[in-house]
């Protein structure tokens, strides 16, 4: 018989502060390079993949991002599995160092006019291995402060974490790209700009490995630590009858939360410059003002689950954003090169597209037990977040022109509430049930 801990209150203060910050920071830090590239895909996308038709060129760098997403699993399954038998920290080390590198080494790349076709290929190729470090740092941030901190606190730290770790990490990429469109402005940018954000990707990496110095085991993995030898190997238990149809549920929520987060945070940096006409230095500042929104949404948004539940909470946030999201979208198209307006529509774009993903990572840790937890979570996650974050390739394909981006951005993003709401229907209430 499982041996259940709902309510880890012996756990010293400072262990839990530190198990939350370095929960909050390293997932920030692997958004932060995540960030990079959607704030550089109209400059990327001329370097890498040329087109006669420049949407064609930005559908092609969101590929690149989308096939970056796509290798998440696959970190899941080798991270999660890790995690669940070694420890949290001990995953969150290796996956978030590798990301840094990887992330580094995209600006040290040679472009399609220096090195022909070669280039592309070798991009796509660094990419993908970025992308199986992104899914394994997944494994561990979102299980070792959750299983840390005291259950009251658990839907605000899957905010703090989901989302406010994800507004931190967009809010150093848009300081980077603030500073770097300062520092190489015009078409030095295309030079060096560029390649000077990836390489900040490092400081990401070295900032981590600092932070986690003081950080300790996740109490609820150590608890179960004697069992592990003889445990089953939790890919395969994941991917059994009694937790497929728990999987696929999961995973209905975690797309419809991921296309709304992606086509408004994500995509903004692109809306502001192909539809606005912004110039760098304007969309810096508004995206960086944009992220703290971000932050104070999700983590406002995941101590509402706390009180009135995980499914309640989906709900709510899947019926306003049914509504709101489309209708945001229109506004900031007639803002136009007004920056106070567009501010007012970013900010409310990124505040409402970051609350529908708040609860998440506090719903998914409670679907699964602990023996499990992070290769269940991460394989949620990343397998929802890997097909919501296709829709940005999806939304430049379908809008022929950037004057065509505002309509098809609200069709899509209707739909992803719907599908949200479509997940939740076949969902429990979890709340507390931690196992």
């Amino acid at each position: 018989m499982s041996q259940v801990l709902t309510a880890p209150f012996d756990v010293p203060r400072n262990r839990v502060v530190a198990a939350g910050l370095a929960s909050v920071l390293a997932w920030s830090f692997d958004l932060f390079d995540l960030f990079l590239i959607l704030y550089m895909a109209p400059t990327i996308g001329p370097l890498f993949f040329p087109s006669a038709n420049p949407m064609l060129s930005l559908a092609a760098v969101y590929a690149s991002f989308a096939v970056t997403l796509l290798m998440r699993p696959v970190g899941s399954a080798i991270f999660g599995s890790y995690a669940d038998r070694n420890g949290r920290k001990r995953a969150m080390v290796v996956a978030v160092v590798g990301v840094g590198i990887a992330t580094a080494a995209l600006g040290a790349l040679p472009t399609l006019a220096q090195a022909g076709f070669i280039a592309p290929v070798i991009f796509i190729a660094v990419r993908l291995v970025q992308g199986v470090f992104v899914g394994g740092v997944v494994a561990s941030t979102h299980t070792l402060g959750t299983e840390t901190i005291a259950p009251k606190w658990r839907g605000m730290l899957s905010g703090l974490i989901g989302g406010g770790g994800a507004g931190i990490g967009a809010f150093f990429a848009s300081l980077a790209f603030f500073a770097a469109a300062y520092l190489f402005p015009g078409d030095a940018f295309a030079v060096w700009g560029w390649r000077v954000m990836f390489f900040t990707g490092l400081i990401g990496a070295l900032i981590s490995l600092v932070i986690f110095r003081s950080v300790e085991e996740s109490p609820m993995w150590e608890a179960q630590d004697a069992r592990k030898a003889t445990a089953p190997a939790p890919l395969k238990v994941v991917f059994s009858g009694r937790y497929r149809a728990i999987f696929v549920v999961n995973l209905l929520i975690v797309i419809g939360a991921s296309t709304m987060y992606y086509l408004t945070s994500g995509f903004l940096p692109t809306f502001l410059a192909k539809v606005n006409g912004l110039p760098k230095s304007t969309s810096g500042t508004i995206l960086m003002l944009a992220a703290l929104f971000v932050v104070i949404g999700s983590t406002l948004a995941g101590h509402i689950s706390e009180s009135i539940g995980r499914r309640k909470a989906f709900i709510a946030f899947g019926v306003i954003n049914l509504i709101a999201l489309p209708l945001l979208y229109v506004g900031q198209t007639r803002a136009g090169t007004d920056a106070g307006s567009a501010a007012f529509y970013t900010c409310a774009l990124a505040f409402f597209g970051s609350i529908g993903f708040a609860p998440i990572i506090a719903f998914l840790n409670e679907r699964f037990p602990t023996a499990i937890r992070s290769t269940g979570t991460s394989l949620s996650w990343n397998c929802g977040f890997a097909l919501g974050g296709m829709m940005p390739t999806w939304v430049s394909l379908a809008s022929k022109t950037p004057a065509a981006l505002p309509a098809t951005l609200g069709f899509f993003l209707a739909g992803a509430a719907v599908l949200m709401l479509i997940g939740t229907a076949f969902a429990p209430e979890t709340r507390g049930q931690f196992e």
